[in-house]
This record gives structure tokens, sequence and C-alpha cells, in this order.
């Protein structure tokens, strides 16, 4: 499992929002922009709709979980923001899969497939 560093600033996050490309689901909605650093970054949103800390941190975990899948697979070069939605701190992270598969396949974002079981 590779670990990948983290978008931490919040112009980062405005940038990904206002210029990035959107790929939404009901569980996950997956926003990727092109960045300058070498490197692939990942951020993770949680709003107070979610819930409470409780469910947010969840959703993180979760989000996370299924990310690892593919850590090894996505392309450099890119930020990666995963805002999580009602549902997702109700998902295990097996269910994630897919869902973040679909969006990541769908960005142009994975060089190989993910690990396989």
């Amino acid at each position: 499992m590779a670990v990948f560093p983290t978008v931490k600033s919040n112009s980062d996050f405005r940038r990904a929002y206002a210029r990035g490309r959107s790929y939404p689901d009901p569980a996950l909605v997956t926003t990727v922009i092109r960045n300058r650093a070498g490197v692939s970054r990942v951020g993770i949103t949680t709003g107070k709709k979610i819930g409470g800390a409780v469910q947010r941190n969840r959703a993180r975990r979760v989000i996370r979980a299924a990310f690892a899948e593919f850590s090894g697979s996505v392309r450099p070069g890119y930020d990666i923001i995963f805002i999580a939605r009602s549902k997702t701190c109700y998902l295990k992270s097996t269910q994630l899969v897919p869902v973040m598969k679909r969006q990541l396949t769908a960005a142009g974002l994975l060089s190989g497939e993910g690990k396989s079981k």
C-alpha cells in the first residue's frame, strides 16, 4: 500500500472544486484536477450534513480503506478529492471499492488494475 501525500490547504480544495472534473455517485463524489507536482495527492471532505463526529470519522476511514485498493495504480500528477455523502458512513469499504474504481477509471487515473483478491 503506497502512502499518498494529502491535500491540506483550503486554497487547493477550492481550486479543485472550481476547476476540477467531478464524478458523482450517491455514495461518493470524486473531484480530480491536475497538479504541478510530480505526485498525486488525496484529500477527503466530510461535511456536517453527514452527521456527528463519529459518522464523519467513519466515512473518512471507509474512504481511506477503499482507496488503499488502488493506491499502487493511480497515475501521478493529480489532486484527488473524495467528498463523502450521507450514505458513505453506512457502507463498508468493500462496497465503496467498485464505486471508486468506476470514478477513477472514468477520470483516466488508473494506470493498471487495482489489487485483486
